[in-house]
């Protein structure tokens, strides 16, 4: 059931794909994602080495043998990465599927995917960006709504607008995101129009997520109002958990501080320290409006199960209430 183009092309079970999550989706949990039926999508900017950026790679060759993806981060850094160099290693070793996200198209790269055989995906907040690499030659397109955690982009269109918009704009295939967390969530989105779905936020609370328990723990208890909006400042708004470090950030950008200064409270050095030491208010870290909803700490493999099964009860039982 639900064999879509998305997961049809990518060779997956099921139509869903982890968000590459930054100091999160190394090897293991990438494979993770793989092992469960999704697509694990390697975020190839937590490693700061050519050298490191690989034997990654070769661990989730390692780990699993279904599906995977290696996202290439367009966005500003304070630690630039040289994508070309890092789409050579992807190339040598086989990658088969690239994902692309930031502010710009990847009009630098674009024409080696293409030349590689790769299947290419790029995540982007609007229909004349989706438009724009539809016509490089993009293979998958993926948008997500103002609901999500991390990037949301300049627009501020909720799914329920954006998703449909995107779609009916578009021929090639598109993943939506931005509140899936459940069954009934996967399955509004493919009444969208979507052909897929891009989880982050859940993932979040699965027992193979590297992050501390106690963060883990923090995140089942929040609800749907504990996030923030940070960086608007300085062009580059995320939605974040609204713990200490957020509203510290917040205090700053209405101080007018400059980006440098907001990194300091944001930087990833400190959202590492969080994720490994358990101190909550040590750095941020991205998070959707669904984490009110997320109350239990399923294995991967136990969570896609569920959300499937869900979906199709939830499919069967509109059904009959049509024919009632």
């Amino acid at each position: 059931m639900f064999r879509t183009r998305v997961a049809k092309t990518l060779g997956i079970k099921f139509p869903i794909v982890g968000g590459a999550m930054m100091w999160i989706s190394d090897a293991a949990f990438t494979a993770s994602i793989s092992n469960a039926g999704g697509l694990g999508i390697l975020a190839s900017a937590m490693f700061p080495t050519r050298e490191e950026f690989a034997n990654a790679v070769d661990q989730v060759m390692d780990l699993t043998d279904k599906p995977f993806a290696v996202n290439l981060n367009l966005f500003p850094s304070m630690r630039p990465i040289d994508n070309s160099e890092y789409l050579d290693v992807m190339i040598k070793k086989g990658v088969r599927i690239v994902e692309t996200s930031g502010h710009a198209a990847p009009v630098e790269l674009y024409r080696r995917f293409k030349e590689s055989g790769m299947i290419w995906m790029h995540k982007c907040v609007g229909v004349r960006y989706a438009l724009k690499v539809q016509d490089m030659g993009a293979d998958i397109i993926t948008v997500v709504g103002y609901e999500n955690g991390g990037a949301t982009g300049k627009l501020d269109i909720g799914s329920l607008a954006l998703v449909p918009k995107v779609v009916e704009s578009l021929n090639a295939p598109v993943i939506g995101g931005g509140g899936v967390c459940d069954g009934k969530s996967l399955l509004a989105m493919l009444a969208l129009g979507a052909e897929g779905v891009i989880m982050g936020t859940r993932l979040l609370t699965t027992r193979e997520a590297p992050i501390h328990e106690k963060l883990k723990q923090a995140l089942l208890e929040a609800e749907e109002l504990d996030t923030i909006l940070v960086m608007r400042s300085v062009g580059s708004t995320h939605r974040v958990w609204k713990n200490e470090a957020a509203k510290k950030c917040c205090e700053m950008e209405e101080q007018k501080s400059t980006l440098q200064e907001l990194m300091k409270i944001v930087g990833g050095e400190k959202a590492r320290e969080m994720y490994t030491d358990g101190n909550l208010d040590s750095g941020v870290i991205s998070c959707g409006q669904c984490v009110g909803r997320c109350n239990d700490m399923p294995t991967m493999k136990e969570l896609f199960e569920r959300i499937m099964l869900e979906a199709q009860t939830v499919t069967r039982n509109l059904v009959r209430l049509n024919l009632q």
